[in-house]
């Protein structure tokens, strides 16, 4: 199975993508590996530094690039409309690329102009009330301890396609940290109790509670092990099962950069960031 969902632009997302935040070094063979295994959705980054990674690895793998769907993202500092375009251009040199499928804007907040990544110095109501043009997508924090079922049934009211980052939870040792002494989301009891009905685990339950809402979901991983599995939490839960879920929403955001940027992102969305 290999779900696509179709965007408000008429192209298609696969439901299941692969993530390349941190570990710049490994992220070559990580996405080799994925795309090995089926993978067709990959994500970058120009901050992640894993642009020219993920386009080696593109290249090795022998895949057309029509078969391939790439994300990247516009960093803070490059918001200007002057900068824009400067800017993925950049991303599609370091990736080797004619083209990306979707162009992000990596958070909602305009930094300094300049090539400072991080210097000291809009939300999307806001953005559909001041440009004729809809997103087409929105990458935002969601798993079965922060489901932000509002906030999602406003995506598709306006015809926004909506991307879970961090699909499980606090995996990811810099989200645990902030967040200590909750337990891990992939240990879950309820999430391994549903997977036994379809002989999955834990994980790929938690990505098909996303792809189930029609959600696409990102994973990330350097195993080879993983990666496939991962891959497979590409199928639709009942909606017994959905409801079973529906019941761990916790409200527990893991990634919350508010103090860093100088901003509250979250102010109006269900989370407990304390």
């Amino acid at each position: 199975m290999s779900t696509k969902f179709k965007l408000n632009t008429g192209a298609e997302i696969p439901a299941i993508g692969f993530g390349t935040w941190q570990d710049e070094h490994a992220q070559e063979g990580a996405v080799l590996e994925a795309i090995k295994a089926g993978y067709r959705h990959i994500d970058t980054a120009a901050v992640y530094g894993t642009e020219k990674a993920v386009g080696k690895a593109i290249k090795k793998s022998g895949v057309a690039r029509e078969d391939l769907f790439i994300t990247t993202k516009l960093w803070n500092n490059k918001h200007h409309p002057d900068d824009v375009e400067g800017a993925l251009q950049q991303s599609l040199h370091e990736l080797d690329l004619e083209y990306v499928d979707l162009y992000l804007m990596h958070w909602p907040v305009a930094w300094k102009r300049g090539d400072e990544k991080f210097p000291k110095s809009n939300d999307l109501e806001q953005v559909l009330a001041n440009t004729s043009v809809v997103p087409a997508v929105h990458q935002m924090e969601c798993h079965p301890w922060l489901q932000q079922r509002e906030f999602s049934d406003w995506h598709i009211e306006n015809g926004i396609h909506v991307t879970h980052y961090s699909s499980f939870g606090n995996q990811n040792a810099t989200y645990d940290k902030k967040k200590g002494g909750v337990g891990k989301l992939i240990e879950e009891p309820v999430l391994a109790e549903v997977g036994e009905q379809y002989g999955k685990n834990a994980a790929q339950v938690a990505l098909a509670w996303g792809v189930t809402l029609g959600h696409s979901v990102l994973s990330k991983s350097k195993t080879p092990s993983r990666i496939k599995s991962n891959l497979e939490g590409d199928f639709k839960l009942s909606p017994r099962d959905m409801a079973k879920i529906s019941a761990l929403n916790r409200k527990i955001r893991f990634n919350d950069e508010s103090k860093s940027f100088g901003r509250n992102f979250f102010e109006d969305l269900e989370d407990k960031t304390g």
